[in-house]
């Protein structure tokens, strides 16, 4: 098993799974369907792209919150004109962001082709990366590197990310996110999260997703198997030496 780690921690970020038109939401953490888009714009992937859109699904998600961020509403208002070119009325959309947070996500799978494609996707992107929309640009230290583990235990082990004021102020407790085959304890909600179309024709497509839920401390639960009665198999340490 092989696992890539992503750094998201742009000054704005926006990761919404239940938007319309007037309002965009943004959800408390990014969506596994968007890192799979983010992914699949990486390689170059048109939006009618089905086959390769199943294939990155097949990657097993999982993210850490380091730093939780703040909600930001940003207020818009916009213009509809009639066909003759005539005024006909005014919309107000409210659009949310997180601002401030700094996440960790992990990406991980058998089939090592796949994961050097997804390495190459963020180190050399066809399409540039974004963080939920277009406008909001990923940092320079977005990709951490392949990591010899699956992705829970990379994330066990990574160094907590958080900004050092927030670290100061703040104990090490930080949530993980993560499909919920991989995490069998955990508390788990279905969230409209997985990514069957983004084609602009027939319209983007998103199935239900079980996402588990747990809360480690990483002073005292990394590199630990069991937390709070979930039993996380055990994988080979010295599997990573070599790994860039």
């Amino acid at each position: 098993m092989k696992t890539i780690l992503l750094k998201f921690s742009g000054p704005l970020q926006a990761w919404g799974t239940d938007s319309h038109f007037e309002i965009r939401h943004s959800d408390s953490h990014p969506s596994k369907s968007a890192v799979i888009g983010m992914i699949a714009a990486g390689l170059g992937y048109r939006r009618e792209e089905e086959a390769g859109l199943r294939r990155l699904n097949t990657l097993d998600f999982a993210v850490r919150v380091d730093q939780p961020g703040q909600m930001l509403r940003d207020y818009h208002t916009a213009h509809k004109y009639k066909e003759n070119g005539d005024f006909d009325r005014t919309y107000v959309t409210n659009r949310y962001y997180l601002q401030d947070a700094v996440f960790l996500a992990a990406l991980g799978s058998e089939d090592e082709e796949l994961i050097r494609d997804v390495k190459e996707a963020v180190t050399i992107p066809f399409y540039p990366a974004f963080l939920g929309r277009r406008a909001l640009v990923p940092t320079s230290d977005l990709y951490l590197g392949i990591k010899g583990s699956d992705v829970i235990h990379a994330l066990m082990e990574y160094p907590w990310q958080a900004a050092s004021w927030y670290q100061k102020n703040h104990s090490p407790r930080v949530e993980l996110y993560a499909d919920a085959g991989l995490m069998p304890g955990g508390s788990v909600r279905i969230r409209h999260d997985e990514a069957v179309s983004f084609s602009q024709i027939v319209g983007r497509k998103f199935a239900p997703r079980r996402e588990a839920r747990i809360v480690l401390n990483l002073a005292a639960d990394s590199g630990h198997p069991d937390i709070r009665g979930l039993h996380i198999p055990e994988h080979d340490a010295f599997g990573a030496i070599g790994e860039n």
